[in-house]
């Protein structure tokens, strides 16, 4: 569990950045070298790296590179813990918002003469 929750929080900690969801984003249409997703960015090349390598750090991108090119593809199973985590928080609300209704309705009933 604690291992999960590590992973989650890298995940979440790579997508809170504006620059790095707008790599994601870029990278949902297919692979991209480097110097074309920085081309977006209102930033210098090493500055761009960083965020670069925060998203490869966590498993949300990978990167090959080929001769001076460096290409980022997304990680699509990386994503499965992110997924895995909504999936687990709406199934906690739907319980909750079920017993509220049953609640609510039993105390309707209750009422009615």
């Amino acid at each position: 569990m604690a291992q999960c929750s590590t992973e989650l929080d890298d995940v979440f900690l790579a997508l809170a950045d504006p620059t790095r969801r707008a790599v994601i984003r870029q990278l949902g249409h297919g692979p991209a070298s480097v110097g074309d997703l920085a081309g977006n960015a209102a930033m210098t090349l090493p500055s761009f790296l960083k965020h670069v390598r925060m998203l490869e750090s966590c498993g949300l991108i990978r990167t090959e590179k080929s001769g001076r090119v460096r290409v980022c593809e997304l990680d699509r199973e990386r994503f499965t813990v992110v997924e895995d985590w909504l999936a687990e928080q709406r199934r906690l609300w739907e319980e909750s918002t079920d017993r509220l209704e049953r609640f609510v309705t039993r105390r309707t009933e209750k009422r009615k003469p």
